[in-house]
């Protein structure tokens, strides 16, 4: 498993997004997050073709946190079922992950 992921979550307006991401990172979760938005998703819900705009998070952190980000995103969203998806970081300049490391190390929670 990485040592490092991007947590790609989708959310129903820029509010939540912005509520989302402040819980993350303002919780050490997540060394950053980013919103990207507003996206247009089509997708399958309740034997339904479904479109609706929504707007991208990326969340950068390690994988030993996905579990309590997860909850974290969870306590937080408006969706039955949001997209909660965790993307390895196969690489990185060393700097830049050893501030997510820093930035979401115990000491600093």
């Amino acid at each position: 498993m990485a040592e490092y992921i991007e947590v790609r979550v989708t959310a129903g307006s820029a509010e939540e997004a912005d509520r989302i991401c402040g819980a993350v990172v303002g919780g050490r979760l997540a060394a950053c997050a980013q919103v990207v938005g507003p996206i247009v998703s089509t997708y399958w819900w309740e034997g339904q073709v479904q479109r609706s705009e929504e707007w991208l998070l990326l969340l950068k952190t390690r994988a030993e946190l996905f579990d309590e980000l997860a909850r974290s995103v969870r306590a937080e969203h408006s969706y039955d079922t949001p997209e909660i998806v965790a993307v390895a970081l196969v690489d990185g300049i060393p700097d830049y992950l050893t501030w997510i490391t820093e930035e979401t190390s115990p000491v600093q929670r």
